[in-house]
């Protein structure tokens, strides 16, 4: 239940949008009002503004919550564009897919062509595959050609790069809708073909059927030629220099992709069919790992990243004469992340000034990335100094490493590192999400890393805690701020430490907000992300409440108002420390699952026995399912759903919603047209944000909010 998590979002917040904007719908403002005697206006008045003196250099004096900040949902939405993707062409021209919430959240590949980058995608095109719901690898350059998915029908397309206004030509047949969908391509030139994962959904969206086919790219539309098949899910077809061996990952039922996978490679005969297979890794029983990223070498080596032995997923390489694989640089560090998306590009080969190939590769330990050039024949590595603490792909060309990543201060961005040696000689932003969120940098709250013990003696989990920062207000020293908490997404993801406006947006108001990496979070090796094994529904709810009663005890937050949000998975996590805890005053929902026998059954394949490991036995199922426990619920909610949404089906927002309004609580369910998994439209992230702060502050904050917004009804209060 990854919030598509092939990019971070950069932003998500929100301004005072009109009520009742054409673009969404809002649903059920139920009118009826009951009395609840622990969410009333009355009973704890606003707090008044004054000021501190008359100095020029002094702040003014005002309750946390009611802060005057330039960071508006409206700058929060318009720059929340996503990075789906870099690549980089023979002739050295650098291509990013960015997904744009200003045009309802298309997605265009761009080409950087001197100073004003080009549209390469037309207006009536959208760059984005739904493969296994959360899409990436939907673009592949080759040469001065783009293949890609397009979002409308899922076929594939081909189109120029060179010639302004080229035409897309589709490739794959039309079935009438999008039925089909494709990722991961890479193309064959022995064969003029693209070769690519391909999932079909014409029988079963809930059972579609996963391969790896040949698409032939001369001109005749046809249907695909499968090359592999029988297992439930591929990624990764990766091919030689030469054409005449392709490396794949593939995993089966009920295992998730870092739970346990195998790598393969198979040789292709003459007729371009694959005849001869071997695995190469995951066939051990006695050796748990979950091999990924596999890439052959210019010399023709087969390179991949798995998690065997230490449990961190490490870089390995094959050995091909005699089927063994060889570890390259051991290190308790995470060298990948978890395959939610297709198309990630953790590591690249590179030469040096001598011709010598050696490998750009990012690692991540401890809560920061790092970036460094790793020599696998002398095992030596060497870290590069850039400002990023968090990175995702590399693409490179030449002396150039285009790298994803972010940090404190910079938002999602793009960034050309130019090498000497093995050293950086200049560091260049390329792309970004927010490029003018600068000029904010004074309102920043830095994130600080924070360990704290969870219940389980000797066990710690973490997480980035951000405090209230602005720098005209400040409030008396007798108050203490109210903490935001957010659970992430997931759940086997991860929380980063990045410049992220959407936090932004409340800490510059006056918020403390912590984000939290709870057990089972990625990026702490296999055993910390086994911690929620049986266990999804105690060990994340338990860790963040352990995370909050950690910060009230040291002075961090105002223990009566203490809230928490989440999507997704995290929206799980949300409902469930409200039914099952008693230590939050308020939540907001996003796409969160109640009912966790109902996602099961209507989830789609990827993710359709991901609970059986993460939740255990029936009993388990109806135990940690906020629907059974609507009489544990005390406080007041808001709950946020996409109608399109395939991954949690709108009937979970709904259900809860219901539940919840018969028991006389104050609870509100926004409902989005046109969304899915994840809000993409400007007007509906900016919408959820705004609705979430005036939300809190009504039911629970004891301040008005400086923004002008016009807050929905709220069941059982208005």
């Amino acid at each position: 239940m990854a919030i598509s998590s092939l990019t971070r979002l950069a932003t998500s917040t929100i301004t005072s949008p009109p009520p009742f904007a054409t673009a969404l719908i809002i649903s059920r403002y139920f009118t009826k009002r009951i009395i609840f005697t622990t969410a009333t206006k009355e009973k704890n008045p606003p707090r008044s503004f004054k000021t501190m003196s008359s100095s020029l250099n002094s702040k003014v004096i005002a309750p946390y919550g009611s802060w005057k900040s330039p960071i508006t949902a409206d700058v929060v939405s318009g720059s929340s564009k996503r990075l789906g993707g870099t690549a980089v062409d023979p002739q050295g021209h650098l291509f990013w897919l960015e997904s744009r919430p200003s045009e309802s959240g298309r997605v265009v590949l761009v080409k950087e062509d001197g100073d004003e980058p080009i549209d390469i995608t037309p207006p009536e095109f959208s760059v984005r595959t739904l493969a296994q719901e959360y899409g990436g690898g939907a673009f592949r350059i080759y040469g001065d050609t783009v293949i890609f998915s397009n979002y409308k029908d899922q076929r594939l397309y081909k189109q120029s790069t060179s010639s302004k206004g080229s035409c897309p030509v589709p490739i794959t047949p039309d079935y009438g809708g999008p039925v089909i969908s494709y990722a991961d391509g890479v193309f064959d030139a022995r064969f003029n073909r693209y070769i690519t994962v391909m999932e079909d959904r014409r029988v079963s969206r809930t059972n579609s059927t996963t391969t790896i086919v040949a698409v032939p790219l001369d001109g005749n539309i046809q249907e695909p030629n499968v090359l592999v098949s029988g297992n439930d899910f591929y990624a990764f077809p990766r091919l030689d220099s030469k054409g005449e061996r392709m490396a794949w990952i593939e995993w089966s039922h009920p295992n998730m992709p870092w739970d346990k996978s195998e790598l393969w490679v198979g040789y292709i005969s003459e007729n371009g069919d694959i005849h001869n297979r071997v695995c190469v890794a995951g066939y051990d029983p006695k050796i748990v790992e979950s091999p990924t990223e596999p890439k052959w070498s210019p010399t023709g080596e087969l390179f991949f990243i798995t998690d065997r032995k230490n449990g961190f997923w490490n870089l390995y390489k094959w050995v091909e004469s005699k089927n063994e694989v060889l570890p390259l640089y051991p290190l308790n560090a995470e060298f990948a992340r978890p395959l939610w998306i297709f198309g990630m590009n953790s590591y690249k080969f590179i030469k040096n000034e001598a011709g010598k190939t050696l490998i750009a590769c990012t690692y991540r330990q401890n809560g920061k990335s790092y970036l460094g050039i790793l020599d696998d024949v002398q095992g030596s590595f060497s870290l590069l100094d850039i400002p990023f603490t968090d990175i995702d792909n590399i693409a490179s060309w030449n002396d150039y490493l285009y790298v994803e990543g972010a940090s404190a201060v910079h938002p999602s961005s793009v960034a050309k590192v130019t090498l000497d040696g093995r050293k950086v000689v200049d560091f260049k932003i390329c792309w970004s999400s927010s490029s003018d969120c600068l000029k904010y940098e004074s309102y920043f709250s830095q994130p600080e890393l924070i360990e704290f013990p969870t219940v389980v003696p000797g066990q710690n989990a973490y997480a980035y805690y951000y405090p209230p920062t602005n720098p005209l207000y400040q409030a008396s020293q007798e108050e203490k701020p109210p903490l935001l908490l957010k659970s992430h997404g997931g759940p086997t993801a991860e929380t980063r430490g990045i410049l992220n406006l959407s936090i932004q947006y409340w800490t510059s108001r006056g918020w403390a907000f912590v984000d939290v990496n709870y057990g089972g979070s990625t990026g702490y090796g296999r055993e910390f992300r086994e911690r929620l094994l049986d266990r999804w529904g105690i060990v994340d709810v338990d860790d963040c409440c352990s995370c909050a009663k950690f910060l009230l005890e040291n002075g961090k937050a105002d223990k009566d108002r203490l809230c928490i949000t989440g999507g997704s998975a995290g929206g799980y996590t949300t409902l469930a420390a409200l039914a099952f805890r008693d230590t939050f005053k308020a939540g907001a929902s996003l796409y969160g699952v109640a009912d966790l026998n109902l996602l099961k059954a209507e989830t789609h394949k990827f993710e359709s026995h991901y609970l059986d490991k993460l939740v255990g036995d029936d009993k388990a199922f109806f135990d940690r399912s906020p629907i059974n426990f609507v009489d544990k619920f005390s406080c007041p909610i808001i709950l946020f759903q996409g109608l399109e949404d395939k991954v949690v089906p709108p009937d979970q927002a709904r259900k809860i919603y219901k539940a919840l309004k018969e028991k006389g609580l104050p609870v509100a369910l926004v409902e989005y047209e046109g969304e899915q998994h994840g809000f993409r439209k400007a007007e509906n992230i900016k919408f959820t944000i705004e609705q979430q702060m005036v939300f809190f502050a009504r039911l629970i904050g004891r301040f008005n909010v400086a923004d002008p917004i016009t807050p929905i009804k709220v069941d059982n209060f208005d």
